[in-house]
């Protein structure tokens, strides 16, 4: 989980008002101790009333929220029909997370019936299935800039094993592509998700490099 994804998280557990030990939080969080120290520190160096000590616990003396947000009929559709896109995928983080999204939205709701029904159903094509499995190694990936070991299969059958930098993941409606740097060819590749047999983080991470970057790539098409 990304430190900020924490934090977030961490306000929510606190926002009950109660007093919670550093020990309960960071079982919860599935982190140590002395992070979860820090993580109140930089609560409390950001403004969020968070009190409390070490040894103690924390509590939350005021409720934090964020600003109020008013959405159309047609945005709560879009909202409504992109969380049903990603709880399509088989990636469990996105899909508790699709599923949070809507149920704040829909309690916020004036009215139960109020929540929106945009018609529109959502099936996931055999392509995109097939590439599912992968998301979750490659999104991690992405985010830690860790260099992945890849057993693919081109569409004419060739396979081969790469070491790809992953930089990006793209949707083009019909499949699920990854633009990577790749050490064999010490170029950009484009790899279909849905034609990928495994994946492996390796350990090793990468750094931006000059001609080695997403911008870089992107420029290519400029």
């Amino acid at each position: 989980m990304r430190r900020t994804d924490r934090l977030f998280d961490l306000i929510q557990v606190l926002r009950d008002g109660r007093l919670h030990k550093a020990q309960d939080l960071a079982e919860r969080m599935e982190v140590s101790v002395r992070t979860i120290y820090r993580d109140m520190d930089s609560l409390v160096a950001s403004g969020i009333p968070v009190e409390g000590e070490r040894g103690v616990g924390y509590l939350l003396r005021a409720p934090v929220f964020l600003p109020p947000m008013s959405f159309t009929q047609i945005e709560l559709e879009a909202l409504h029909l992109g969380a049903a896109l990603v709880r399509q995928t088989s990636d469990p983080e996105l899909q508790q997370a699709a599923a949070r999204v809507l149920g704040k939205v829909d309690a916020a709701m004036p009215e139960p019936e109020a929540a929106p029904d945009s018609g529109v159903s959502v099936y996931a094509s055999p392509e995109i299935e097939a590439g599912f499995a992968h998301m979750p190694v490659i999104r991690s990936a992405i985010r830690g800039r860790e260099v992945l070991a890849l057993k693919y299969r081109r569409l004419d059958g060739v396979g081969s094993t790469r070491h790809v930098w992953p930089l990006q993941l793209e949707y083009w409606g019909r499949v699920w592509t990854m633009c990577a740097w790749c050490e064999l060819r010490e170029d950009f590749r484009v790899f279909r998700v849905d034609r990928i047999e495994a994946t492996l983080p390796t350990g090793r991470f990468y750094e931006d490099m000059p001609g080695r970057t997403l911008r870089d790539y992107l420029a290519q098409y400029d």
